[in-house]
């Protein structure tokens, strides 16, 4: 099974990479729009920045089952929270300060509320799910948009620093 120590290095890993990749956009990129009906790279940023917050709230209040209502403030409240992320100094912060108190959140864990379920109503399949497998799909969320962001970078001109630094180790064993 996963610890909740495995969750928390995992997950600083991720926002480590994700906070490189902010910090190596310009600002004056951060309005860039790769296509008509994606967010900005700043909107993407903005929102991986806040979405693990209902994560937090949902697990630490201890609720076994989400509904549409309960779903659709929380959703608000993340837009809210986006929209207030106006500058690149604010979403970096923001990603700093969120994935730290993420990782602390996942480290205070314990393997017994990992286990537990949670219940969804339909349609949404499956039906029930482990606090672990929601934890998860926080990190799974926040690495889909940090591909888009890697995307993203290559149209900017910018080579992402993972392939810089994959091509320097290949270059050093050659």
């Amino acid at each position: 099974m996963l610890s909740p120590k495995y969750l928390e290095e995992n997950f600083r890993t991720v926002r480590k990479n994700t906070v490189v990749i902010a910090e190596e956009i310009p600002a004056d990129k951060y309005s860039f729009i790769a296509a008509p009906g994606v967010k900005s790279v700043g909107e993407m940023l903005a929102h991986v920045a806040v979405s693990p917050r209902w994560q937090i709230d949902l697990h630490t209040n201890g609720v076994r089952a989400v509904d549409f209502p309960l779903f659709a403030a929380r959703l608000a409240k993340a837009r809210a929270d986006e929209q207030a992320l106006q500058t690149k100094e604010q979403i970096v912060a923001a990603l700093k300060d969120g994935g730290e108190q993420f990782a602390a959140f996942l480290a205070g864990m314990s393997a017994a509320q990992l286990e537990e379920t949670i219940s969804f109503p339909p349609p949404i399949q499956p039906a029930v799910k482990t606090r672990m497998e929601m934890l998860l799909s926080v990190k799974e969320h926040e690495m889909h948009h940090r591909a888009q962001l890697m995307l993203v970078q290559r149209m900017l001109g910018i080579v992402p620093h993972l392939t810089r630094q994959r091509e320097a180790a290949v270059a050093a064993r050659a």
